[in-house]
C-alpha cells in the first residue's frame, strides 16, 4: 500500500496529466531532491522557488489569476506566518471582484509534532487558516483520502488549503489507491527516486484513476453509540485506535474523520451526536481560539437539547512551541493515553 507521500506524488501526477495542473512548485520542490518529503519526485511541471514564502504565495496567486493552475508548496508551515496578508488576498478576491476573478491555486504544507521537530517545525495551521474566509481547508489522515482531496482540490475554481500531517507521511494506507500495484516494493520501484544520481531516472507512473473525494464530506470510521468523537489529520488515528481499545472495556465510541474543516459536514457531526448525546472533538493545535472550539460553541447553540453531557476539547497546551525532547513534545499534544481518557470520561458522564 502507499503511503502518504506516495499518495500525494501520484495525485498530482494525475492532476497535472488530467486536470489542468501547470506548475508544481516550492523550495526544494523540483528535482533533484523533489521535497523534503519527497511528494514531487518525477513531476513533469515541478521546479524549485526561492526561498522566499511569500514570493510563492504571490506568485501562486500570478500564476491562477493568470489563467494557470498551480500547486505550491510551503515546505514547513511554520513559515507560513508571514504571508497571511497575501492568503487574505487570495481568499477575498473572488468575493471582492464579484466573481470576475478565480484564483484556482492549491497551497500543501506540512502540519503539526510527531517528528520531533521541536519549535520550528512542529506548529499546527488549522485553527489559523480556519480564520481566513474564502479558502477550502483540507487534512487527511490516510493516503487513499490524500489522494482523492487533492484530485478535488486541483478541480477547484479558488484557492484550497491542503495540510498534510507530517507524522503520517511515511504511514501506509490501509486502502489501496485506484491504479496502484498491490506490491509496495514494486511501487517503490516505479515512482521513488533512487539514491545518488538522478540525472536520468524518470518515474513510471501506473495507471491511476480519478477517485476524487468531495470537500465538505466527513467519514465515520467507526460507527458507535455513546459518544461521538470527531477528530482529523495525525489525531485521527489515535482516536480510532482508542475506540477499538475501549470497546474490549464496554465504551462504545463513534469516531468521524472530518477530513474537510471548511467547508465541514456538520450533517455528519449533527446527526451521530444526536445519536450518542456525547461529543469530543481532538486536535493538535492549540487549545485557545482551536477549531475545535467553534464547532462546540456549535453543538451547544444547536444541539443542547439532545446532549446528555457537555461537549468536550482535547486539543494541544497553549505554547509558544514544542519542544525537542520526547516527553516534551508528548506532553504538548494530545497522545493515545490522553484520548483513552476524554472518552471513557465523557461516555460515563451522566445526565
Amino acid at each position: 500500500m502507499a503511503n502518504m507521500a506516495q499518495a500525494v506524488r501520484m495525485a498530482l501526477h494525475y492532476a497535472e496529466e488530467n486536470l489542468g495542473v501547470t506548475d508544481i512548485f516550492g523550495e526544494d520542490v523540483g528535482m533533484p531532491l523533489g521535497g523534503v518529503f519527497t511528494c514531487t519526485q518525477g513531476l513533469e511541471t515541478a521546479w524549485n522557488a526561492p526561498l522566499d514564502e511569500r514570493g510563492i504565495i504571490g506568485m501562486a496567486m500570478g500564476i491562477a489569476m493568470g489563467g494557470g493552475r498551480p500547486v505550491a508548496e510551503i515546505q514547513f508551515c511554520d513559515y507560513i506566518y508571514n504571508t497571511i496578508d497575501l492568503l487574505k488576498l487570495a481568499g477575498n478576491t473572488h468575493w471582492s471582484t464579484n466573481g470576475d476573478w478565480a484564483v484556482p491555486m492549491v497551497v500543501r504544507t506540512p502540519v503539526g509534532s510527531g517528528i520531533r521537530g521541536s519549535l520550528y517545525h512542529s506548529h499546527s495551521f488549522d485553527a489559523t487558516m480556519t480564520h481566513i474566509p474564502g479558502w477550502k481547508v483540507v487534512m487527511p489522515s490516510t493516503p487513499l483520502d490524500a489522494y482523492g482531496l487533492l484530485m478535488s482540490a486541483c478541480k477547484e475554481t479558488n484557492p484550497v488549503m491542503f495540510l498534510i500531517p507530517k507524522a503520517l507521511m511515511r504511514i501506509k494506507g490501509e486502502e489501496l489507491i485506484p491504479g496502484e500495484p498491490g506490491d509496495d516494493k514494486a511501487l517503490s520501484r516505479l515512482i521513488d527516486a533512487p539514491l545518488g544520481d538522478r540525472s536520468a531516472w524518470k518515474a513510471q507512473w501506473p495507471a491511476l484513476e480519478d477517485a476524487a473525494i468531495p470537500l465538505g464530506v466527513a467519514k465515520t470510521v467507526r460507527a458507535g453509540s455513546q459518544v461521538t468523537v470527531v477528530s482529523y489529520g495525525r489525531t485521527l488515528p489515535m482516536c480510532a485506535a482508542a475506540a477499538e481499545k475501549l470497546a474490549g472495556e464496554g465504551v462504545d465510541a463513534e469516531v468521524i474523520d472530518l477530513r474537510t474543516l471548511w467547508p465541514y459536514d456538520w450533517e455528519a457531526i449533527k446527526a451521530s451526536v444526536e445519536k450518542t448525546g456525547r461529543v469530543l472533538f481532538v486536535n493538535e493545535d492549540t487549545e485557545v481560539t482551536n477549531f475545535g472550539e467553534h464547532l462546540v460553541r456549535r453543538v451547544v447553540e444547536e444541539l443542547f437539547f439532545k446532549l446528555l453531557a457537555p461537549p468536550k476539547l482535547l486539543a494541544g497546551k497553549f505554547l509558544p512551541g514544542i519542544g525537542l525532547a520526547d516527553p516534551l513534545e508528548a506532553a504538548s499534544v494530545p497522545q493515545p493515553a490522553d484520548i483513552e481518557r476524554a472518552i471513557a470520561q465523557l461516555a460515563a458522564t451522566q445526565p
